[in-house]
């Protein structure tokens, strides 16, 4: 009996493996929302690595965390460094791009609590009298992040995070009436 569990749990382990290497190579998650704003008025707060702690909804996970800034001042160069409790990790974003008013590009690297090298953008659309800001992240899913896609699911881990950043936006910049 001891032997058969043994071995359909062997199976059961090689099916969710094979699975998993069927799962794609990339990921992306993304969110949008429409904010009653000019694109230049955004802008300059996705722009300025310094204001990302008025809107960020990470940075409200760790008060404490440690903040490191270099590079140029915002813009294509700003480097935000950072070092916090175990929600929060430790990484870098680099701003690789800068399209007034219109996009910005982050290369993002993790280091913990697990390595990945992602990247991020947000892009404003003019519409009207409003914009649709949507910030998304995609990047490389490999063997081990395809194993851990089978439990945990990129989209519900980081989608609510990026839902919660975009109407921080949304109270920053909507006129008040």
């Amino acid at each position: 009996m001891i032997k058969f569990i043994g071995i359909a749990a062997l199976v059961l382990v090689a099916a969710a493996l094979i699975y998993a290497s069927t799962r794609p190579d990339t990921f992306r998650v993304e969110r949008s929302l429409s904010i009653k704003a000019p694109a230049a008025t955004i802008f300059p707060l996705v722009n300025d690595l310094h204001r990302h702690v008025e809107w960020s909804p990470w940075e409200k996970k760790d008060p404490a965390m440690q903040r490191v800034h270099s590079g140029a001042p915002a813009g294509t160069g700003a480097v935000y460094e950072w070092d916090g409790n175990n929600e929060i990790g430790k990484g870098r974003m680099e701003i690789i791009e800068s399209v007034e008013p219109h996009k910005v590009v982050l290369s993002m690297h993790f280091l913990a609590p697990f390595e990945a090298h992602n990247t991020a953008e947000i892009v404003l659309e003019p519409e009207g009298e409003a914009t649709t800001v949507t910030w998304a992240m995609h990047g490389p899913q490999p063997f081990m992040g395809k194993v851990m896609s089978l439990v945990f699911d990129m989209d519900d881990m980081i989608g609510g995070e990026f839902a919660a950043g975009l109407a921080n936006l949304k109270a920053l910049t909507e006129p008040r009436p």
